[in-house]
């Protein structure tokens, strides 16, 4: 569970929301990333998700971190550390980000985005049928 501490308090932290830009800690931080992202890429050649064939608490704490990174949405820095180049990753996140409850999970305590996307509190699975629509895009 190196995700939180590298990803989020390192890389996240130096590249997207430090008040002045250093490269050393961007680039240190950048390449544990990656090689992070390579520990997944290689064990996810062989399964579908991090513990074998089925879906598990692992994937659940990985995939926010490590998902939401390679789909591009962390940190705008999808292009920066090429996360294009984990075929597997990417396969895995797509996979999980598809799945119903995910879905739904994702829009839980959210705070920003479209008011159909956000469900500050959740009390009962009705709650989710109570979101508006979501905005039309002018098409």
């Amino acid at each position: 569970m190196g995700s939180a501490p590298y990803l989020g308090g390192g890389f996240g932290h130096f590249y997207a929301y430090a008040p002045e830009k250093f490269e050393y800690p961007i680039n240190r931080f950048a390449m544990e990333t990656k090689r992070q992202l390579d520990v997944l890429e290689r064990r996810l050649a062989d399964n579908a998700y991090l513990a074998g064939d089925e879906y598990s608490i692992a994937d659940m704490a990985v995939w926010p971190w490590y998902g939401g990174l390679v789909l591009g949405q962390l940190y705008g820095a999808a292009e920066f550390l090429a996360v294009h180049e984990y075929e597997n990753v990417l396969r895995w996140a797509n996979a999980i980000a598809e799945r119903p409850a995910v879905e739904r999970g994702r829009k839980v305590n959210r705070a920003w985005g479209d008011p159909s996307e956000k469900l500050p509190e959740r009390h009962s699975a009705a709650d989710f049928d109570a979101l508006p629509e979501p905005e039309s895009d002018g098409e």
